[in-house]
C-alpha cells in the first residue's frame, strides 16, 4: 500500500507498513502457531488475507488544528494536529465524505479540544460506513453539550451534501481520559440505525454497537464460524459478547436454539431489530453464563481485547459443551484463557488478518471436548 502520510513522516500508525504484505501474514501465522503451541496442539487453516487499502469501514479521527482550520486524523505527543483524511486504509466514499464533514464542524464553530490546557469542545469524528448498503453513520465526540445546537443546525447541510448519511449524533466525553466514547449519546436526525449486509444476513447497526472493521476479513470469520458450528450440529449456541449478533446470526440454524448475550444494550436493540429467532439478553457475559445451571452444545466467546478471564473459563471448562469457538484479536490473553480450559483440545484454528500493516490480528479456534472429560 502506497501512503504518502508514512512516506513522509506524518503518520506511523501503520508500523508494518514497510514490510511486504505476504511477509506481514507470515509472521502472524507464525507469532499464532508459536504462541498457542505452547499451550495446545492445533491444526491450522491458511490465514485469510485482507485488501490491502481500502478495507476499514469505522474511521476514528481526533479533531485538531484551530476553529477555523481543523484537522482530521491524529495528535501528535505536544498536541498538534495531523490531518489524515485521504488515510489510503479507507475508502475513497470514506475520504470524500470527511470533507463536508470538516466544513461542519467549521460552520458550527466547534473549537477542538485542547489536551495540555483542556479545554475545546471536538475530540473525535467517528464516521462508519455500513458494509453491503454504503449507509453512513457519523458521530461528533464532544466535551460537553455546548456546541450541540450548533451541530444540529448543520444536519440539512450534511445529508444534502452526503446522500448516504443516515445517522448523525454527539456523543459527550466530558472526562479527559485516553477512550473515544462516552455514556451519554444526542441523537441529531430522526433515523437511529443504519442497516449492513455481511455475507447473506441483514444488521441494524446504532451508534454504539459493535462492528469489526474489516469488512471482507470479517465476512471469513462468520463464515469460518458457521461452517465449524454446522460441523459440531449442536442443538443450543450460546453467542457471548454477541455485540450485534454477527456470529449467532451466522450460527442460527432450523431447529437449532441460538441465545445472543452482550452487556451494550443498543447493540442488543439493534439485534433485535433483525428478523430471526435468536433470544437476545442484555447482561453481563459472565455473570449471566455463571448463573446459569445447564449449558448449551456450542459456546461462542468473542470478548474484548482482556480475554474472557478465569471465572467464565472455568465456568466453561466445566459446562459440558461439546464445542468451544473462540475469537480474539489478543493472542496473549487467548493463550492464558485457552489455559484454563483443561478439558478441551483445538481441533482446528486460523489467523484472520483483521488489521493489516500493524502488529494486531483476529484468531479464531474451535475447541471440542475431550474424550471422556
Amino acid at each position: 500500500m502506497n501512503c504518502r502520510y508514512y512516506a513522509e513522516a506524518l503518520c506511523r500508525s501503520c508500523t508494518e507498513l514497510p514490510r511486504p504484505y505476504a511477509e506481514q501474514l507470515a509472521q502472524k501465522q507464525g507469532q499464532a502457531q508459536a504462541r498457542l503451541s505452547a499451550v495446545l496442539a492445533a491444526s491450522w487453516l491458511p490465514p485469510v488475507a485482507s485488501p490491502e487499502s481500502g478495507f476499514r469501514n469505522k474511521a476514528k479521527m481526533a479533531i485538531g488544528g484551530s476553529l477555523t482550520a481543523p484537522t482530521l486524523g491524529l495528535l501528535e505527543p505536544g498536541g498538534h494536529g495531523v490531518d489524515l483524511m485521504q488515510c489510503p486504509l479507507y475508502p475513497e466514499s470514506m475520504q470524500r465524505a470527511f470533507v463536508p464533514i470538516r466544513e461542519a464542524l467549521i460552520a458550527a464553530q466547534v473549537p477542538p479540544y485542547e489536551l495540555a490546557m483542556r479545554r475545546g469542545e471536538g475530540k473525535y469524528v467517528l464516521l462508519t460506513e455500513a458494509p453491503g448498503t454504503g449507509e453512513l453513520m457519523l458521530r461528533f465526540v464532544l466535551r460537553s453539550r455546548e456546541a450541540v445546537e450548533r451541530l444540529g443546525k448543520q444536519v440539512p447541510t450534511l445529508l444534502a451534501a452526503l446522500p448516504a448519511l443516515r445517522v448523525i449524533s454527539a456523543n459527550l466525553l466530558p472526562e479527559h481520559k485516553a477512550v473515544t466514547e462516552g455514556e451519554v449519546e444526542i441523537l441529531l436526525t430522526d433515523t437511529t440505525q443504519v442497516r449492513c449486509r455481511i455475507n447473506e444476513l441483514d444488521f441494524q447497526l446504532t451508534p454504539r454497537s459493535f462492528l469489526q472493521t474489516n469488512t471482507e476479513v470479517a465476512a471469513a470469520l462468520y463464515r469460518q464460524a458457521r461452517q465449524w458450528i454446522d460441523e459440531a450440529a449442536p442443538a443450543t449456541v450460546w453467542d457471548l459478547y454477541c455485540g450485534v449478533g454477527g456470529f449467532a446470526r451466522h450460527a442460527a440454524a432450523p431447529g437449532r436454539i441460538v441465545t445472543g448475550v452482550e452487556t451494550t444494550p443498543e447493540a442488543i436493540a439493534a439485534a433485535e431489530a433483525s428478523e430471526d429467532q435468536i433470544r437476545w439478553i442484555c447482561a453481563d457475559a459472565t455473570d449471566w453464563a455463571c448463573t446459569q445451571t445447564t449449558g448449551p452444545d456450542c459456546v461462542v466467546v468473542n470478548p474484548p481485547r482482556r480475554g474472557i478471564g478465569a471465572r467464565l473459563a472455568n465456568w466453561i471448562d466445566q459446562s459440558g459443551a461439546a464445542t468451544v469457538l473462540y475469537s480474539s484479536c489478543n493472542i496473549d490473553s487467548l493463550a492464558r484463557d485457552l489455559g484454563s480450559l483443561r478439558h478441551y483440545r483445538i481441533s482446528a484454528a486460523r489467523v484472520f488478518d483483521m488489521f493489516p500493516h500493524t502488529t494486531h490480528f483476529e484468531t479464531l479456534v474451535k475447541l471440542e471436548r475431550a474424550s471422556g472429560a
